[in-house]
């Protein structure tokens, strides 16, 4: 990770009216000195500032455009080349000259802009480098009156379909724009086509200071993949190079706009401000918030400004004494722009396609490895494959039989079987204790029912208590059934089970009934627990003693005959 200040290059428009006198350039220290003059207008007391000074990290006067693009551009393809994100920002005012920076003229070859340049050099590093695989694609945004359009766009699709343009930022605070058009470019003359291409979409417009003035803002983007041909190929560097032409800051008192050309300086100006807020924010370093989603062009250049990224603008000035004013806006601002930090990484990804050949070609190496070791080592049985349905009953039977003590031990071939038996062992667990504690509560249930037949629920409760109610009492158990959902023979026997008869029926049309000992008036009543303890000592020892037996966790796993879940 590098970490390094946005780079600040001003560079003059030539003009024969140039403001010598007021506006003193010093390429050699890589300073201005603009001197303004006061206004008599403003009476006696006048404390306006008259002399600045500006320093910055270049100074181009008067320089070609092949100087420009070495300046400023050189350095930044290379580092694209290896992987860095790169940024290069043209500024300033309407007419200074910022649209011929970057995209050129066409009176000759030599006026061609940082933009085809840029393109020229990076198929050359790609052609210098065999070594390595590339793939370039190309894409071009442009943001006119706060709205986002393709400009690489196929033919037919109208504006209305641009509008739906998203900015996308992923967790690490990349910028993509989703259903922006992505061309791939395999020569440089492709991607000189595609450039054009967009030049020609492009909204321009004519007012007092510029014939063709750009009423919009451009971002063009060379994006750049690579690996090696030699070495592993799964791992991928991914850059991006973001060429950027802002629409020029204009004052309308000047430009004498009206109608739509003036809408679009209004948009034109209030997206710049918010550029400049952004750029205030990222200097301030006691600054936590910075307002990038104000406007769309923030927003897209979030990653280049503070981010990930390796930036560059060029501050383009109008040297003439009447464009003062707009000049030291323009170097105030490029020197804020200098106190902005970026972090700049180089970007790698891991192709997934071949990163699962990659895996799956180890996987079996080492297969082909452990059957060689296993049959030096005389291990004939081991298995590498995930167990099968049959494998895994086989397992379970092979756990009951150990249990039940038909097997000393059990032979360990592997891992993965020693993990299968213990998962076994789990259901074999998991089983026996729902059935423990399904047999707990089928106990305490029956007893609860006998208790209540004893106290005097009698027969009348016995009928009207049926499974799931509670007789007399609202809630939910396990009762008896309604003597007419089970045949009149199932019910006598249980009659005959839960009561003793009477002493003297031997009649075969006569059914037993229970005998109920009434107490005589006046007496007390029975104590209940007296009478649970002589009904646990008597007619419910056999439940005691279950019970009991349950509650101390003798679980008896050599008389379970259930089916183990494989």
């Amino acid at each position: 990770m590098t970490k390094s200040s946005v780079r600040v290059c001003v560079r003059t428009r030539p003009t024969a009216q140039f403001a010598h006198d007021q506006l003193i350039v010093k390429p050699e220290s890589r300073t201005i000195e603009v001197n303004l003059k006061k206004n008599p207008a403003m009476g006696v007391v006048n404390n306006m500032r008259e002399n600045y000074t500006f320093k910055f990290d270049g100074l181009l006067h008067n320089s070609s455009q092949e100087t420009v693009y070495h300046e400023c551009m050189d350095e930044i393809v290379q580092g694209v080349i290896k992987g860095y994100n790169g940024t290069m920002l043209a500024y300033g005012q309407t007419g200074a000259g910022k649209t011929y920076t970057m995209s050129g003229g066409t009176e000759s070859y030599k006026a061609r802009g940082c933009i085809p340049r840029a393109i020229q050099q990076v198929f050359g590093e790609v052609s210098a480098r065999p070594d390595q695989s590339f793939t370039i694609r190309m894409s071009y945004l442009e943001i006119y009156n706060e709205t986002l359009f393709d400009l690489l766009a196929p033919a037919g699709v109208i504006a209305e379909e641009n509008s739906e343009l998203q900015v996308i930022e992923d967790s690490k605070g990349g910028i993509t724009i989703k259903g922006l058009t992505v061309e791939t470019a395999n020569t440089e003359e492709e991607a000189m086509n595609l450039f054009f291409e967009g030049e020609t979409n492009r909204a321009i417009a004519e007012h007092q200071l510029n014939s063709s003035s750009s009423r919009s803002h451009c971002i063009l983007t060379v994006h750049v993949e690579s690996r090696s041909r030699v070495e592993s190929a799964d791992r991928v560097l991914v850059s991006k190079l973001n060429m950027v032409d802002l629409a020029g800051s204009e004052r309308v008192s000047k430009t004498q706009s009206t109608g739509a050309i003036l809408r679009e300086a209004m948009y034109i100006n209030k997206s710049l401000s918010f550029l400049e807020q952004c750029v205030n924010a990222l200097a301030d370093r006691g600054r936590e918030h910075v307002p990038f989603r104000q406007s769309k062009l923030t927003h897209v250049l979030k990653d280049s400004l503070g981010g990930n990224c390796r930036t560059t603008m060029i501050a383009n000035i109008w040297g003439e004494s009447s464009q003062l004013e707009e000049t030291i806006s323009t170097l105030n601002f490029a020197t804020r722009m200098m106190r902005v930090k970026n972090e700049a990484i180089v970007n790698v990804k891991m192709d997934a396609n071949l990163l699962v050949k990659k895996y799956e070609q180890e996987i079996r190496e080492l297969k082909q490895e452990l059957a060689m070791h296993d049959a030096l080592s005389d291990r004939k049985d081991v298995q590498y494959d995930p167990y099968s349905e049959e494998q895994k009953y086989e397992i379970a039977q092979t756990i009951r039989a150990y249990c039940r003590g038909e097997m000393e031990e059990i032979q360990i071939q592997s891992m993965r079987q020693v993990r299968e038996l213990l998962q076994q062992f789990k259901h074999l667990y998991n089983s026996a204790v729902f059935d423990a504690n399904n047999g707990r509560a089928s106990a305490a249930a029956v007893e609860g029912q006998q208790d209540e037949g004893e106290e005097g629920g009698g027969e009348e409760a016995s009928k009207t208590a049926g499974i799931g109610q509670l007789a007399d009492r609202d809630g939910f158990s396990i009762g008896r059934a309604p003597d007419a959902a089970v045949p009149e023979t199932s019910v006598k026997t249980a009659e005959l089970q839960r009561s003793p008869l009477k002493q003297g029926a031997t009649s075969e049309n006569q059914s037993p009934k229970k005998v109920v000992k009434k107490a005589p008036p006046g007496a007390a009543k029975p104590d209940k627990n007296q009478a649970f303890e002589e009904y646990k000592a008597t007619v419910g020892s056999k439940t005691h003693a279950g019970l009991r037996d349950n509650l101390a966790g003798e679980v008896k796993f050599l008389s379970l005959d259930f089916p183990l879940t494989p």
